[in-house]
């Protein structure tokens, strides 16, 4: 465990040595650490070598997500989203549900084996995004404002969202499979996401009091300002977890993005020393014929079914629907069937789940800052001076254009 954290403190030394360099480049954080962790793992150097199924690794797993889904749910900027809220509506609303039915048929179709809902129990794993694999795709501003807060918002919630569906298709795997009994995946489905629901308010009044009213009478010290979110979310993963509810419902709300990001680090290490290592020599046609299409057909089809009617034009559809990469979320809830155990092929669907996204990690790592470039090149010149649709940079600007509502230019966002 020494060697451990040794190994884990001077990768994060490193790649902060060499950050500010790869920015912009091919080479992504994800990519890094996720290298150093096969490097080092138990199929390799044996530097990093825990129990995948282990307290520690679990833990990690699920303080990072719920970091993230804090850092998440804060980083959307509401109100730029006033006027963008069509293209997040649309994935969530529509690409997502089709995402998690197209994940479910070709399920069915490359695994024979698997029961249904082992099926859909494995495209609910792999249906959330992870933004934070492709970071120059929701951060270069030269894209339309509405692709970047399209794909950041999504990434932000759809983890959200799939927390209770996940929960839900795992007791029903487990039931049908004779692992617990109905009874017991009612309950275990109403305290997963009850409990944690009630953390996640009783946190929310405990921080917002500290904030609102000892900060109002200027009681708090301003650097310990910046700790009341840390302590609000693990106060929510603190109740929730001991009570049997799901800590990351319970975490929705505050900024706690350094810690995150840190985390996240240690996280990817860890994914590529003791989940993906041991399991690439268990790859068969089947689960890379399924990783291909999860990253491809599964959600490139579903994303341009939901633009439908917006005017999007191929290369918007085919940016969008490319950028789904598969991290964090993904790797959680493939540490959580691992820990429940009682599925007759939770094997396959681990090692599925393991390489689809080590295959994201390498393809959208390798391809976020090449096709956000090109992209936003192809957007800048082919402007969209129509009516008001996803490509135009603010909706405000083409109403003007139109003599619709408004008397002076506004100021150009996001590369329009």
């Amino acid at each position: 465990m020494h060697w451990a954290v040794a190994v884990v403190a001077l990768t994060l030394l490193a790649f902060a040595a060499i950050s500010g360099r790869i920015e912009g480049t091919p080479i992504t954080a994800a990519m890094v650490f996720t290298a150093v962790g096969l490097i080092v793992g138990s199929e390799a150097l044996g530097l990093i070598d825990v129990p995948p199924a282990g307290e520690t690794v679990k833990l990690l797993a699920e303080a990072t997500l719920a970091l993230v889904l804090f850092a998440d749910a804060s980083r959307i900027d509401v109100r730029a989203l006033r006027g963008e809220l069509s293209v997040p509506l649309r994935l969530l609303g529509i690409g997502l549900p089709l995402t998690l039915l197209a994940g479910f048929l070709v399920a069915l179709f490359v695994f024979p084996q698997l029961s249904w809902s082992e099926a859909l129990l494995l495209a609910v794993i792999l249906a959330p995004t992870d933004a934070a694999l492709g970071q120059a795709v929701v951060t270069l501003t030269r894209l339309p404002s509405r692709v970047r807060q399209g794909l950041n918002v999504e990434s932000g919630l759809n983890d959200g969202i799939c927390v209770p569906l996940f929960w839900i298709v795992l007791a029903i795997a487990q039931a049908e499979s004779g692992a617990i009994g109905d009874g017991a995946a009612v309950r275990l489905v109403l305290e997963q996401i009850g409990y944690g629901i009630l953390a996640g308010v009783v946190a929310g009044i405990a921080a917002a009091f500290v904030v609102v009213v000892a900060g109002g009478r200027r009681d708090v010290g301003g650097s310990w300002l910046q700790v009341v979110p840390l302590a609000g979310a693990g106060l929510a993963f603190g109740i929730a977890d001991p009570i049997g509810g799901s800590g990351f419902i319970a975490a929705v709300g505050h900024l706690i993005e350094e810690l995150g990001e840190v985390l996240n680090a240690v996280t990817f290490i860890v994914f590529g020393a003791v989940l993906l290592g041991p399991v690439l020599g268990d790859v068969t046609w089947s689960v890379a014929l399924y990783a291909v299409l999860s990253l491809t057909v599964v959600r490139m089809v579903p994303v341009a079914i939901s633009l439908i009617g917006t005017g999007a034009r191929r290369p918007t559809l085919a940016f969008l629907g490319w950028f789904g990469p598969r991290g964090l979320a993904s790797i959680v809830f493939a540490i959580l069937v691992l820990e429940e155990g009682g599925l007759p092929h939770d094997g396959l669907i681990l090692t599925t789940t393991y390489v689809t996204i080590g295959l994201s990690v390498l393809a959208h790592g390798l391809t976020a800052a090449p096709l956000a470039n090109r992209y936003a090149t192809w957007y800048e010149s082919h402007p969209r001076d129509a009516l008001p649709s996803l490509e135009s940079s603010d909706v405000r600007e083409v109403r003007w254009r139109f003599g619709v509502g408004h008397s002076r230019v506004p100021e150009p966002r996001g590369g329009g």
